[in-house]
């Protein structure tokens, strides 16, 4: 069954407003055997380079090791000088929903300085890319212009769950780890660095737990605390956006050609809740004349995903702005960036957002976190629609318990995150041992891919001391600065 297509660009548009433990030791070395991997030498986009792409056979239930199996898919990017036999560093992604080798020609560029001397692994989650996908529909052309958020329905999510093959309690952040481990273990390494981006981070902290001795050393980018559920965004982000009217305010020319962002961001929230837009534009790429529709909750979740990066940020006065002179073509510019979808296999975010942090989250957090000046109860609406209806799993009461693992740790926050704030990164510091907890001033999220972190991750994973780094480069990143006018100006 099918989901049509207003309703599959509706379900994009919610998604984004939102945005991821010895007997499991044996577990590992069961199904580390050579009949069960695929190991060999191919390209993958965005590298010229040659690389190896894997395959490993797991178990769907780990408690079934004979039952219904699952191939994960991997991808090992080599290092460029492999005579110093160094650990390699397993990348974790983020969402829940990510595709880790989907991502290889970025993080093959960002991670360059760690690949001098290390190998980079990449594996695709369950549920994810090539490794049993939980995804409604692939390559699918969205109508991103002309649909809104609201458009997003409870048979949406039956017909998207209608698409869905296995046992779904399996696809959850447990099994992952162990899929993870299993294919260190089947690569011959008795020891991995791990690098985790915002829910990424997560899955690193359940990797701490569950196999410690796998690991030499860990990097947190965005911290997703086991102690913090997903999803509730609404003071994350208003506290970010926040933080950007203060920095336009402190910015001479941001100021200038502003001077009164705030007034006009509450007045085109005004008036798109009063008479929400529909218009005919010239579609952003092609020329053609395409409807374009916007409300106050397309608006703002647009705006809310600018704040995830700060190129993303130094646009938003501009497209606040016009639009409170009635221009959203800037607008419908940003709108056109989310065309072909989001790169997120929303059936697993679903699923374990749904079982694993939705059931912590009551009626007072959810109330308190409504209770902002930027999106309101925005962030809640994709799981209060989805996860009545998800078919339920829950892990143990154990998986709830702070991470104390003594790993040498790196913390990573960006001090302008929407979604992951610094304060993230303060519960997971406070109860790992070996840890340092470093917020990066002017930065958004995951700012650890940036070139001066890179280098302070990579003088870590080769001292394994996290308090004893160079992290002078830091210093030196410029505050925030933000375009001026439509012809580019900053």
């Amino acid at each position: 069954m099918k989901i049509n297509r207003k309703s599959i660009s509706a379900l994009t548009i919610t998604i984004k407003s939102v945005i991821a433990f010895g007997l499991l030791s044996v577990h590992s070395a069961v199904i580390a055997n050579e009949s069960n991997l695929s190991l060999k030498d191919c390209h993958l986009d965005g590298i010229k380079q040659q690389v190896q792409c894997g395959k490993l056979l797991v178990p769907e239930n780990y408690d079934k090791p004979n039952g219904e199996k699952i191939t994960i898919n991997f991808a090992v990017l080599p290092a460029i000088d492999k005579s110093q036999k160094k650990e390699p560093l397993m990348f974790l992604a983020g969402g829940p929903g990510q595709a880790a080798v989907s991502l290889a020609g970025g993080l093959y560029k960002a991670f360059n300085e760690v690949r001098k001397s290390r190998a980079l692994i990449l594996v695709d989650q369950r549920g994810t890319g090539e490794s049993h996908p939980l995804q409604c529909e692939e390559n699918i052309k969205q109508d991103v212009y002309s649909t809104i958020p609201e458009e997003f329905s409870a048979q949406d999510v039956k017909d998207c769950l209608a698409t869905f093959t296995g046992d779904l309690s399996q696809y959850n952040s447990e099994n992952a780890i162990r899929d993870f481990d299993a294919v260190r273990a089947a690569l011959n390494h008795e020891k991995i660095a791990i690098y985790g981006g915002s829910y990424g981070t997560r899955a690193g902290l359940v990797y701490m737990r569950l196999f410690p001795e796998s690991l030499s050393s860990v990097v947190l980018d965005s911290v997703g605390p086991i102690e913090v559920p997903i999803g509730l965004f609404g003071k994350s982000a208003a506290r970010s956006f926040s933080m950007l009217l203060a920095n336009c305010e402190k910015e001479a020319s941001c100021q200038q050609a502003y001077p009164n962002l705030a007034s006009e961001f509450n007045q085109v929230l005004a008036t798109l809740d009063e008479n929400p837009l529909s218009i005919s534009i010239p579609h952003p790429r092609l020329g053609t004349q395409t409807p374009l529709v916007v409300n106050k909750s397309k608006f703002l979740s647009t705006i809310f995903m600018q704040l995830y990066s700060i190129e993303g940020r130094s646009l938003v006065p501009l497209i606040i702005h016009q639009a409170s002179l009635g221009n959203f073509a800037p607008f419908a510019g940003l709108t056109a960036m989310s065309e072909g979808g989001m790169n997120m296999f929303v059936g697993l975010t679903f699923n374990i957002v749904c079982n694993e942090d939705m059931p912590k989250v009551t009626e007072d957090m959810i109330l308190a976190d409504s209770d902002n000046n930027f999106n309101g109860n925005l962030s809640h609406v994709a799981w209060q629609t989805a996860c009545p209806l998800w078919p339920q799993y829950r892990p143990s009461d154990d998986f709830y318990n702070p991470v104390t693992a003594d790993i040498p740790t790196l913390i990573i926050s960006g001090e302008l995150d929407p979604v992951t704030p610094p304060s993230n990164g303060e519960y997971s510091h406070k109860t790992l041992p070996n840890s340092r907890h470093i917020i990066m001033k002017n930065s958004s999220h995951t700012p650890g891919v940036s070139g001066c972190a890179i280098n302070v991750i990579n003088e870590f994973l080769n001292k394994k001391d996290p308090n004893d780094l160079d992290e002078s480069c830091l210093d030196e990143i410029p505050a925030e600065s933000f375009m001026t006018g439509l012809n580019g100006g900053i």
